[in-house]
């Protein structure tokens, strides 16, 4: 049947208009076409000609700079130092075992260090770059780069290696970095894709690895042209990596290197806060180590020479380690007493050099006896049967309160490795841990700081700090990042009888000032800047045992706490040292050395000393092997 024309006419306005889309269409594909086709034909050609002749583009990360840890004076305590090394990308290199015969011939390379870089490389992905050689010379590096074209795979480089300037002085603080390794990768959950550069240095130990996100740093990137051997034609683009944060330490490196001299050849530990801010000044343990022999990996020999040494140089025993507080806890349980109201200060009880108990007898050091003590004269005569008396009528729990209110038995939130809790035990932990319950011999002992009872030099500064101000002052060891200070925080009271605290920092000026005191000798002379402190010595084994006539290890520990000056309290000390015998004897002349350099910044004058200790005094500052920090510095500010 015919159609009419006006269906005709309307049939083919459609078809006109789908021509019309459809040749649209066509013609914008073809234009995009044939400018893509221009675009890599002629703006492009230079670069595909060169990759149509077997060139390739790689990209590589870059490794960012470090941040630089610093003292509160700005000398430096961890920089970084140019490095030169090699490294090889294996499927460039073709035969990995000729690439290394021929880097042989060039550089020095025994028989271990090429076993060792041929397993480095044949462990990695065949197109990760490995560091098969580093620390080598300018010389060395030219001539690798001057036979590059027979060196397929090889290629020198520069790069950061970790240093430490000070060396043995702030190991146990500061830590170290070392390569990075499998078992790093295994126990870490971190992407970031700079740890799978080999040999990259991560953190291993102290602020170094407490802080090792904010000191790595974010990589950067850089993309190379490369020929079939491998050798880089030209680089094509790069982003710098982001070096990480440069962070300053509240330590004061010349007195913590004062205290490191002051106890070397001992096993002992000391540490320096500043009651105001809670500023750890020093954190000093004995013996040490050489950190910047971790950082390219530290041989078996040198490594068991530090494992095998009985005092333990890789303990950081100012935070690590955990003892019996000893007399130094004798304050805790007399201030519990005195906040439960079941003492006053002028009360007395009458020593006979023994309590029995349960049938058992508690023995005062004083075999004979004190006679009739009341507070101030308990802790200037360090009376162990006051305490004892105090145990039975306030009881453990109200003890190991006041232990944790003064910062005893509580781990504190340091950037440092193995932060000890110590620990102030109640009935509770004895029936958990030990499966047994609380008895008052365990309440006696504890009251003289033993049995149960552990405390770290950390705490034991912690507790002098709050004693000495009333506050709960909490210690903190970065002071600012990237130049930010740190705000300090609130410390607020300890809500304890401010007569109480009085009356027990009488007692310690007595230990350290009265004639009887068990601190008299080694007390500061100059009335600005009188001591404040206690005395302990605290037992390693069950028996009471005489110093001189048993091995070393089978000693009793010597302690001392103090502050100073006593009536405007700036700094608080503790001093620990191992199988050191009496604390009057081995710990107290050192606590009172170690005030005396930080209230005078350097050696105090001898007539700050009594005079008894003068002579002492002045052959400690003769020979005591100091470093140059000015010089240091100087160095420093050059670099």
């Amino acid at each position: 049947m015919r159609r009419p024309p006006k269906d005709n006419e309307e049939s083919t306005r459609r078809i006109t208009r789908r021509g019309l889309l459809l040749g649209t269409a066509w013609l914008a594909f073809s234009g995009g076409l044939a400018a893509r086709m221009r675009y890599l034909q002629v703006d492009q050609a230079d670069q595909y000609r060169l990759l149509a002749d077997e060139n390739r583009i790689k990209d590589r990360l870059i490794a960012p700079a470090r941040g630089l840890l610093w003292d509160r004076n700005g000398v430096p305590l961890a920089t970084n130092e140019q490095n030169y090394r090699v490294v090889m990308v294996r499927e460039d290199a073709g035969d990995p075992e000729e690439a290394l015969d021929k880097l042989s011939t060039l550089i020095p390379m025994d028989d271990v260090a090429r076993a060792k870089a041929l397993k480095a490389v044949m462990d990695r992905a065949p197109h990760v770059p490995v560091s098969v050689a580093d620390r080598l010379t300018w010389e060395e590096v030219s001539a690798i780069a001057v036979n590059g074209p027979a060196l397929p795979g090889i290629t020198p480089e520069v790069g950061l290696s970790r240093s430490y300037p000070v060396a043995e002085d702030l190991c146990h603080v500061v830590g170290y970095v070392g390569p990075v390794s499998d078992y790093d990768l295994s126990r870490i959950d971190d992407k970031d894709p700079l740890l799978q550069i080999p040999k990259f240095q991560i953190g291993k130990s102290g602020v170094e690895n407490k802080l090792e996100r904010q000191l790595r740093g974010q990589a950067g990137n850089v993309r190379n042209e490369v020929n079939a051997g491998g050798r880089v034609i030209r680089e094509l683009d790069r982003r710098e990596g982001i070096p990480g944060d440069n962070v300053q330490l509240t330590i004061d490196a010349p007195l913590q290197n004062f205290i490191q001299a002051r106890l070397a050849g001992e096993s002992a530990s000391a540490v320096v806060i500043d009651v105001e801010t809670g500023d750890l000044l020093a954190c000093g343990s004995v013996p040490t180590f050489d950190p910047n022999k971790f950082v390219r990996g530290i041989s078996s020999a040198d490594y068991g020479e530090l494992t095998g040494n009985p005092l333990n140089p890789l303990q950081g025993k100012a935070v690590q380690g955990a003892y019996p507080p000893g007399s130094t806890f004798k304050m805790v349980t007399a201030l519990a007493a005195l906040d439960a109201g079941l003492i006053d200060t002028e009360e007395t009880v009458r020593c006979g050099g023994y309590v029995e108990v349960g049938g058992r007898r508690f023995h005062c050091w004083k075999h004979s006896g004190h006679g009739h003590m009341n507070l101030n004269q308990s802790l200037r005569n360090s009376c162990d049967v006051y305490y004892y008396d105090l145990a039975e009528r306030v009881g453990i729990e109200r003890i190991s309160e006041m232990a944790r209110r003064l910062g005893l038995g509580e781990r504190f939130d340091l950037p440092m490795s193995a932060v000890s809790s110590g620990l102030a035990p109640d009935k509770a932990w004895k029936r958990e841990r030990r499966g047994a319950e609380w008895v008052i011999g365990d309440s006696l002992n504890a009251s003289i700081g033993q049995g149960f009872v552990l405390a770290s030099p950390l705490q034991l500064s912690v507790m002098t700090a709050r004693l000495a101000t009333g506050r709960a002052i909490t210690p903190r060891l970065v002071k600012s990042v990237n130049s930010a200070e740190v705000p300090l925080e609130d410390a607020p009271s300890l809500e304890l009888n401010e007569n109480h605290l009085r009356a027990v920092r009488q007692g310690m000026f007595s230990v350290s000032n009265n004639r009887r005191g068990t601190a008299f000798a080694s007390r500061i002379a100059m009335d600005d800047k009188r001591l404040a402190g206690k005395t302990g010595t605290s037992q390693v084994s069950n028996n009471r045992v005489n110093n001189r006539n048993v091995p070393w290890e089978q000693r009793d520990h010597a302690l001392f706490v103090g502050f100073a000056p006593y009536d405007a309290p700036k700094y608080a000390v503790s001093v620990v040292v191992e199988h050191g015998g009496g604390g009057s004897k081995a710990a107290a002349p050192v606590a009172r050395d170690i005030l005396l350099q930080a209230m005078y910044g350097g050696y105090a004058p001898l007539d700050a000393y009594p005079s008894a200790a003068r002579s002492k005094a002045r052959q400690m500052q003769n020979t005591l092997e100091l470093r140059d920090f000015d010089a240091l510095r100087e160095e420093s500010s050059r670099a």
